[in-house]
């Protein structure tokens, strides 16, 4: 669950940068309280969320069920997303300030809920599957394990909201790292929505290779720096 979470909170973290500093940790806070109302009441709806998954109606022999048109518009929405903070990030400051003054703590909210609910059906559906087992093993019932799972790993991201908030938007290199994680996520779901399961498992070690290469970067850069320092003082 926190696994999956990754992409939530990095979206919730570059969106809410959008907002006045004062307002940035409710979003955050009210992003990911909303993200877990939102996986607790699909939780208690989860029969109908695995029906979902029944052909409503087919386009060139691709069945489209309820599952597939919420994947389809999340992708979208998150691809359009993510490319247009791409935009503003590459624009510059001079726009980035517009912008704060513009968006308001409801549209970032707002975002927030769309892009949670096409989250947590990733989330639930995945939980399920990896607890069917236990539920024919010992004939219990896996609903409370997924139930302190979920709300577990809300909790830990909650504890860390500001610090991965903080170090993706102060750092323009990460924060387009995670931007282009997050367009890739957008395509998945998209392609999911098609028919064509892609292993997650591929697209987060991509992110952690792109992300140790970076840190590499930064400490060269740190390096650079204080060589140049020491240089100069001499």
């Amino acid at each position: 669950e926190i696994v999956l979470g990754i992409d939530n909170i990095i979206f919730i973290s570059i969106v809410s940068d959008r907002l006045p500093r004062e307002k940035q940790r409710a979003a955050r806070n009210v992003g990911l309280t909303l993200a877990l109302v939102v996986r607790l009441i699909l939780l208690t709806v989860v029969a109908w969320i695995m029906g979902m998954t029944k052909p409503l109606f087919y386009i060139f022999e691709i069945p489209f069920s309820g599952q597939s048109i919420v994947l389809l518009a999340g992708g979208l929405f998150l691809m359009y997303k993510s490319v247009t903070e791409m935009h503003e990030s590459v624009i510059g400051e001079q726009s980035e300030t517009k912008m704060k003054g513009k968006i308001t703590l409801q549209t970032v909210i707002t975002q927030i809920v769309l892009i949670d609910i096409v989250f947590s059906f990733d989330s639930i559906i995945s939980a399920i599957g990896m607890t069917n087992g236990l539920a024919k093993d010992t004939g219990g019932n896996p609903m409370i394990i997924i139930y302190i799972a979920v709300i577990s790993s809300m909790i830990i991201m909650l504890l860390f909201a500001k610090q991965i908030s903080d170090f993706i938007n102060n750092r323009p290199t990460i924060k387009m790292i995670a931007l282009g994680f997050l367009v890739t996520i957008g395509v998945i779901l998209v392609a999911e929505a098609f028919g064509q399961h892609i292993p997650k498992g591929y697209i987060y070690f991509a992110m952690v290779y792109s992300l140790a290469v970076e840190f590499l970067n930064i400490r060269m850069r740190k390096n650079r720096e204080k060589k140049e320092s020491s240089d100069g003082s001499k």
